[in-house]
């Protein structure tokens, strides 16, 4: 299991390859990355992330917890990105290994609903307009529920 808070960028198919070659009993590894979209009026000029070393780790390494438990995996990754950063650049990635891939895909599905609403994150976002706090959004929380 692992959790790495970082400021800079990192190779998304390294970190696969690598996280791979170390589960040849598993059946199945389900990843997710997401990257930083501009706004729909394509003015985003950069995404500032903000965490507090130790709680957001700490935090993140308690829900992996339970997601390893919840559906047996057999490891999980998760990598944030903390900074700034511009569209189009990698600002987290997912990975989960298990026998199954349900279970693979559905963990990695939790931890990135969780990644999402309750990670000890704070989003700023940098438009050619404004500087804006980035609010929590109902469907983000509503993602939830179904956990």
């Amino acid at each position: 299991m692992g959790v790495i808070i970082q400021k800079s960028a990192f190779d998304v198919g390294d970190q696969i390859n690598a996280f791979s070659q170390n589960h040849t009993k598993m059946g199945a590894i389900a990843t997710f990355t997401g990257i930083v979209r501009d706004n729909d009026n394509e003015t985003l000029k950069a995404m500032e992330i903000e965490h507090y070393p130790g709680m957001a780790e700490k935090a993140i390494s308690e829900i992996v917890q339970t997601a390893m438990k919840r559906w047996s995996l057999g490891d999980a990754l998760v990598i944030h990105r903390h900074g700034t950063l511009e569209p189009g650049e990698v600002i987290m990635m997912v990975a989960t290994a298990a026998i199954h891939r349900k279970d693979a895909f559905e963990a990695a599905e939790f931890l990135m609903d969780y990644l999402k609403s309750r990670a000890p994150f704070w989003k700023k976002e940098i438009t050619k307009e404004a500087v804006t706090w980035v609010p929590s959004k109902q469907n983000d929380e509503d993602a939830l529920d179904r956990w």
